[in-house]
């Protein structure tokens, strides 16, 4: 076992980012430490190896797996002959569930340790997960304050780590340098548009999400600004924008948080950019789209009425949430509009999401630094 070894898979953008920043402190407590396996642009700049793309493994709901899945078994096999051949001192899931705890229980049977970073979300659905988790993973590194409990009766150590986002993104965010880095004016209404980051999401979410676009800058003149998570996903994205008549949309090329710190209000896919946007402290309309035969699959297997991380903290409904059919052009402009016109409202939200931001900050980055330092020296 190579002491001075550790392997990482991110399955998305959002891994990669996060991998990115614990990599960053992994650095200040292990310097001469080599970590590769699967990663992407935000890891290789902290100097990551990656064997393969994260992008490779960036696929969205049922419809979008099956096809691929071929490739992603062969990828895993792949990995795994190659972490048996030169066994880490402690392999790192971040994320990507399905791909990595089948391959987490393997390298753990071969004694290699494992710490997954980012519970999978077994309190919304698939309960049923935790038994391959218990087989799988040693330490759990939990994101959100309600998760270590769900481990309270399992071997799996677990560990309240709090959120990267909230210690990344400042408590006041620069509105107004934002809006210059972006070339867009102090008075201008700005709605950010973010449909996702993955094909699937682009194919499924962004033509309503331009649709809605269109009333608003129709009916008030907004500015919209979409970022574009990967120059791949902008030749569709064009394409979809030629559908939609008369709209006018600027890209960036990623600047995410850029635009949620400019913008007076987003139209958000379901996923992590729903809690950037209320560490953001900005109002938003959430909306989602799966494939039917997705839905279908997944129906019934929910265990809470919200899909919205702001939504899910809160327990309540702090912002609408329009999904699969509800998810139309006119219901999300219209859900706009009335956020657009209640500064109350406004105002409330932004109390409540300043609420979770200090809820959920924590060293984030150092803290999961230590717990991965620390399985390797156990190992």
């Amino acid at each position: 076992m190579s002491v001075g070894f550790v392997a990482m898979v991110a399955g998305e953008p959002s891994g990669d980012l996060l991998a990115s920043h614990v990599l960053a402190a992994l650095r200040q407590v292990w310097p001469d430490v080599a970590c590769a396996g699967i990663g992407g642009e935000r890891m290789r700049e902290q100097g990551f190896t990656a064997w393969w793309s994260t992008e490779r493994l960036a696929v969205n709901g049922y419809t979008q797996v099956l096809p691929r899945l071929p490739e992603l078994l062969w990828m895993r096999r792949q990995l795994r002959l190659r972490l048996l051949r030169q066994p880490p001192a402690v392999f790192v899931a971040v994320d990507a569930p399905d791909f990595n705890l089948g391959l987490e229980r393997r390298l753990r049977e071969a004694r290699i340790p494992t710490v997954h970073l980012v519970s999978p979300s077994i309190w919304a659905w698939r309960r049923e997960r935790l038994l391959g988790i218990t087989q799988a993973v040693d330490h759990m590194l939990c994101v959100f304050p309600f998760e270590p409990e769900l481990y309270a009766q399992t071997r799996v150590r677990a560990t309240y780590i709090g959120h990267p986002l909230a210690e990344v993104i400042p408590d006041q965010p620069d509105r107004h340098g934002a809006r210059q880095l972006l070339g867009l004016a102090q008075d201008a209404l700005v709605i950010g548009i973010l449909p996702g980051s993955r094909l699937g999401e682009i194919q499924h979410i962004a033509p309503s999400f331009l649709g809605a676009a269109r009333r608003l800058q129709q009916r008030h003149g907004a500015r919209m600004v979409l970022p574009v998570a990967h120059p791949s996903l902008l030749p569709l994205l064009r394409r979809q924008l030629q559908a939609v008549p008369g709209l006018e949309v600027q890209f960036t090329h990623g600047k995410s948080h850029a635009v949620m710190a400019a913008c007076d209000l987003a139209l958000v896919a379901s996923g992590t950019a729903t809690l950037e946007c209320a560490l953001f402290k900005r109002p938003m309309v959430i909306g989602y789209r799966v494939p039917e035969l997705s839905r279908r699959l997944m129906a019934g297997k929910g265990y809470q009425p919200w899909v919205g991380l702001p939504n899910i903290l809160a327990r309540e409904f702090l912002v609408p949430e329009l999904l699969q059919d509800a998810c139309t052009p006119d219901a999300l402009a219209e859900a706009a509009e009335r956020l657009l016109q209640d500064s109350v409202r406004r105002a409330q939200l932004q109390d409540r999401f300043a609420e979770l931001h200090a809820q959920l900050r924590r060293p984030t980055a150092s803290l999961a630094a230590q717990a991965i330092l620390e399985a390797a020296k156990a190992g």
